[in-house]
């Protein structure tokens, strides 16, 4: 089902996919008002907000979320908030203006922002902006739930198969790790087929992508392994 559609409570918990929380940030009371409203009917959960700091004390949401945010706030405004929350791919941000400006709308928008819309803005407007946001984040919590069970799965290799590892995923040959790491062609083979049942990779290529989705660059091993600082280049062989 399409997050942007309306979802009652019911019909979301037989579908085990929890309703989409809508943050408000806005220190005028009506506006927070008129914006719960419009956000409840169209079937998505909103949470309201005075201040910056008040929606910061808010512990992070592990469900879909989007942030609609004004810009000018009370202590710290909506372009601070911006930066405090910027790990959180999973929220993104629209913010909201009485005035239009071309230099905040700028920033803003580079920063990650997916909308900036000028008040009074339509119910349309605001309910196509949070249809894309929602599905950014539905689609950036998803993501991450896959890099969790990787790196889950990375947690059990040994530093060995760690090593070994890196080194095939750079496009070395069991004869060369074996000089590398001044071990046996026997017991490399051994560890690349503890790698690869550990990772559950189906080929070589599938065991790049997953080094590539935990970002294992090779230079972390050059920190405790000297003869790998040099070895950063893309995968070229292949046994």
């Amino acid at each position: 089902m399409n997050l942007c559609q309306s979802i009652s409570p019911s019909f979301a918990t037989k579908l085990w996919r929890p309703i989409p929380t809508v943050f408000v940030v806005d220190d005028d009371a009506s506006v927070r008002e008129a914006l719960e409203l419009s956000i409840r009917v169209s079937g998505w959960r909103p949470e309201t907000f005075a201040s910056a700091q008040e929606f910061l004390s808010r512990p992070r949401e592990p469900g879909p979320s989007c942030l609609v945010c004004d810009v000018t706030l009370p202590d710290l405004n909506g372009l601070d908030l911006q930066q405090l929350v910027a790990d959180r791919l999973e929220m993104p941000i629209i913010f909201i203006s009485g005035y239009g400006n071309v230099p905040i709308t700028v920033r803003a928008m580079k920063a990650g922002a997916i909308e900036f819309l000028t008040k009074p803005f339509s119910e349309e407007q605001l309910r196509t902006a949070i249809c894309e946001a929602i599905e950014r984040s539905d689609t950036a919590l998803r993501e991450a739930a896959k890099v969790r069970v990787i790196q889950d799965r990375y947690e059990t290799l040994s530093l060995r198969e760690r090593e070994v590892m890196a080194l095939v995923v750079a496009g070395k040959m069991n004869k060369q790790i074996a000089a590398d790491l001044r071990i046996s062609q026997i017991t490399v083979k051994a560890h690349r087929r503890k790698v690869m049942e550990k990772t559950k990779a189906d080929s070589l290529a599938d065991l790049v992508r997953i080094a590539a989705a935990l970002r294992i660059a090779l230079a972390e091993y050059g920190r405790r392994v000297p003869w790998a600082k040099d070895r950063l280049s893309a995968p070229s062989a292949r046994e």
